[in-house]
């Protein structure tokens, strides 16, 4: 009983840890990326671009986080570090920006996030070996 309750604040532990790992490393990236963009005229489609392309980067490295020393259970935790990654930088970016809109766009975001954190598992399971 007492090594099962471990094993899940384990797997909880290292989701909660990559999340932030992943939030940090979207909020720098974000912030670097807005002074480029402050500087350099570019197109609302390359913005956008970017854009995913920092969630992807940020989802891959948090995974990456949680699974460094536990390869258990990969899929499961990749899938939920994307999802809890799209739901917390949602909110977070909702505060900042002064208003919560939820809609389609959102829950495409948290499916978006989840494969992304699913196949990041695998990446990340196949480079640690």
């Amino acid at each position: 009983m007492e090594k099962t309750k471990s094993n899940m604040s384990n797997f909880w532990l290292c989701i909660v840890k990559g999340t932030i790992y992943a939030l940090c490393i979207v909020m720098v990236a974000i912030l670097l990326f807005a002074f480029v963009v402050k500087w350099m005229a570019l197109g609302e489609n390359v913005i956008n671009i970017v854009n995913q392309i920092i969630k992807i980067v940020s989802i891959f490295f948090g995974v990456w986080v949680c699974l460094k020393k536990s390869y258990d259970k990969y899929l499961y935790k990749g899938m939920i570090v994307g999802a809890l990654f799209a739901v917390l930088s949602f909110l977070l970016f909702s505060v900042l920006n002064g208003s919560f809109a939820f809609d389609l766009t959102f829950l495409w975001d948290v499916v978006f996030a989840t494969i992304i954190g699913a196949i990041s598992a695998i990446i990340a399971k196949i480079l640690m070996k």
